[in-house]
């Protein structure tokens, strides 16, 4: 039969179809581990490229002597990764990249990512100067000492992902259906969990930014010396239902709030967007102190929401012109908050505490009341600014005690980034949020 074009990868051997094959009893084993290890390397991350550099591994050398990953990105290619085996048997990772637009006519990797299926190749051909997809694609076998390629997709939703390719360098060992069959298996479950990882990603971010959005700005307040922020968790952690708030009463007096929604997800955020609306039209309304407010604000939730249990903290600010400001404070089941004065006298403001929202709307809930000096730095913080895994919340406490004191006379903003950036460690499994005042 002659053979195709010197320019293109299409050989006689390249074929665009896997049929229905039964597994013998010697090989069902050996299909069954892989396919174990690959799912248990892909289910590993919720970041897809390092599962898929997982996967790679997991293939060479059980089922090719190299295996190359390459991923979608707009009208182009990104090389993943190249894992191979090198003489001593011993995986080793070549350096990957972008690859040109895929609108080569003539490469297989190309028709594999328009749809045309598992392919194999035995005869590569001699590039073609004028299709860049095609000459990456022949340096890349020629640094592998390819004889046999069999390259398949990753699917999803209709839609290709990516491509995984594997490579074997013995003229001999070509792949046989059963092994084709279980490379497009793999490139299923490849392509699954890619969909499921970017799906992930899209709905962290989306509840992210829905949570950023409900935050207050607090521009309008821009005669306190006030400031907050937030701090999404980082490694493989949803959304969370931490919040805060800060308003003015019409009696001039300032409103501060701060708290967490139980849950990681969206419906948390979305809770939490609720319950600060209602404090703010609960303590706008009565201009009550903070105990009445957060009882009411008890009744209103487990009357009217979905929401079930919150921590939070409701803080009444007076500063009266000429005399000292002062805090009044009600406290449900949340860290209590911080004093920091400028003589490097630090106070855990731990009056008025009372169960978390959501346990019984009839408990009867106490204020508390302490003088600001001037200078001083009130702070009010989520769980996740001083909780960490396996340790006693003490601990955390006790950091967060000594680092406010070093930090007590430094400007309001270098306060709050400093001491975010000395109570983070390298996970940082929650979220954080934070609101620091400084009295004049």
């Amino acid at each position: 039969m002659p053979t195709a074009p010197p320019h293109t990868e299409r050989t006689t051997s390249e074929r665009s179809q896997v049929g229905n094959v039964e597994i013998t009893p010697e090989n069902a084993a050996t299909r069954l581990r892989l396919l174990a290890e690959a799912s248990e390397a892909l289910a590993s991350s919720l970041d897809a490229k390092e599962s898929l550099r997982r996967l790679a591994r997991v293939v060479v050398p059980s089922l090719a002597d190299a295996c190359v990953v390459d991923l979608v990105e707009g009208d182009g290619l990104r090389r993943l990764t190249v894992t191979e085996r090198d003489s001593r048997r011993s995986p080793r990772i070549l350096p990957g990249g972008l690859l040109p637009e895929v609108d080569s006519s003539a490469a297989t990797l190309a028709k594999v990512l328009r749809g045309a299926g598992p392919m194999v190749m035995t005869d590569f051909g001699v590039s073609d100067p004028d299709d860049a997809l095609l000459a990456a694609q022949r340096a890349l076998y020629r640094v592998l000492s390819a004889r046999t390629a069999l390259i398949v997709p990753m699917r999803m939703r209709r839609q290709t992902l990516g491509a995984l390719t594997f490579i074997r360098r013995d003229p001999d060992a070509s792949f046989d259906e059963q092994e084709q069959v279980l490379a497009a298996d793999l490139g299923h479950r490849a392509g699954l969990a890619l969909d499921n990882a970017r799906l992930y990603a899209l709905q962290q971010h989306t509840s992210e930014q829905l949570q950023r959005s409900l935050l207050p700005d607090l521009a309008g307040l821009g005669h306190l010396q006030l400031l907050a922020r937030y701090v999404p968790a980082r490694e493989e952690a949803e959304v969370g239902g931490d919040w805060y708030d800060a308003f003015r009463l019409p009696d001039q007096s300032v409103i501060l709030a701060i708290g967490d929604v139980v849950g990681h997800d969206l419906e948390a955020a979305v809770r939490m967007g609720q319950l600060r609306n209602m404090l703010r039209a609960l303590a706008y309304d009565s201009e009550d102190h903070p105990a009445g407010v957060m009882s009411r604000l008890d009744k209103v939730m487990q009357g009217l929401t979905r929401i079930e249990l919150v921590t939070a903290v409701v803080a009444r600010v007076e500063t009266p012109p000429g005399r000292p400001w002062r805090l009044h404070w009600s406290n449900a089941g949340h860290p209590p908050p911080l004093l920091a004065q400028q003589n490097g006298r630090v106070l855990l403001l731990d009056g008025g505490l009372a169960p978390v929202l959501g346990v019984d709307p009839d408990i009867r809930r106490e204020n508390a009341s302490v003088s600001l000096p001037s200078g001083s730095t009130l702070l009010l913080y989520t769980d996740g600014l001083i909780e960490r895994p396996g340790e006693d919340i003490g601990r955390g406490l006790t950091r967060l005690r000594q680092h406010a004191a070093a930090l007590a006379r430094e400007p309001l903003s270098v306060f709050r980034d400093e001491l975010l950036i000395r109570m983070s460690d390298d996970e940082q499994y929650d979220d954080v949020a934070i609101v620091a005042l400084r009295t004049p």
